[in-house]
């Protein structure tokens, strides 16, 4: 069975370059992306964005030192509840919320999908748990949000059919994971997340200047690359040259 695939941009973030590319330099700014998955026994979320604490108080939501860094780029409509509403679709009517990781800027959005089950990796959700508020990626006002939560270990078919299964990518953080699609009109597309940032990265096999486990990165950009030889779509995770032609909700991209 396949789904549709929508793509939305959630605002921006600049930052320096390096934090992206080891050694490079200079700053970037780059996209913040959520995708919608629709499938005909429910509808999931890939990532949410940016919580919209970071528009309204960005010191007080992200700290004083960290904002000196990241600059957020997040304007009203730009909430992932508010993109889904603008292509015709209801964020109380997504059953799931697939986390790639809990760093702020793909779980900031989860309270906005209040009926959502959040489908996180265990080893991800206990590590974000140990050092909430300690950490810059991760921030407790995001992730810890109360709702229902389905604690993965390692590869999961959510729909029990192939057509989308969470599959683990772990190196960015502890337990980050990428989801494998078979879409309609896109064929086999997979959404890196932040395994892979940028298609110079895969490219160059150059990992970003932090990473929790760079070996396992370097493994996972090895797996990347041969699923493209396959014939996937991979959809880097904040590549702003690369999103620039990514068709945007209500198109779909897959």
């Amino acid at each position: 069975m396949t789904v549709a695939l929508y793509a939305y941009t959630c605002g921006f973030l600049t930052l320096p370059r390096s934090i992206l590319l080891d050694g490079a330099p200079g700053v970037a700014t780059v996209p913040v992306p959520a995708y919608l998955i629709v499938h005909p026994r429910g509808r999931a979320l890939f990532d949410s964005g940016l919580n919209v604490d970071c528009r309204e108080d960005p010191v007080g939501y992200i700290g004083e030192a960290a904002s000196k860094v990241i600059q957020f780029h997040f304007l009203p409509g730009e909430e992932v509840s508010a993109r889904l509403a603008a292509s015709g679709f209801a964020a109380d009517q997504v059953d799931f919320v697939i986390n790639s990781h809990l760093h702020y800027d793909h779980s900031g959005g989860n309270a906005l999908i209040p009926n959502a089950d959040i489908v996180v990796q265990a080893r991800e959700w206990a590590h974000a748990k140990a050092v909430a508020d300690q950490n810059l990626g991760y921030l407790a006002r995001d992730f810890d949000t109360g709702q229902r939560l389905r604690q993965l270990q390692g590869e999961h078919d959510l729909f029990g059919d192939g057509s989308v299964v969470c599959i683990p990518t772990y190196g960015h953080t502890p337990g980050h994971q990428s989801v494998r699609l078979k879409t309609e009109l896109g064929g086999e597309i997979v959404l890196c997340g932040d395994a892979c940032y940028l298609k110079e990265s895969l490219e160059t096999l150059t990992t970003p200047s932090v990473a929790h486990d760079r070996e396992a990165m370097i493994e996972v950009f090895h797996r990347l690359r041969r699923m493209q030889a396959l014939g996937a779509t991979l959809m880097y995770g904040h590549d702003p040259d690369f999103w620039a032609g990514v068709p945007q909700a209500p198109r779909r991209l897959g």
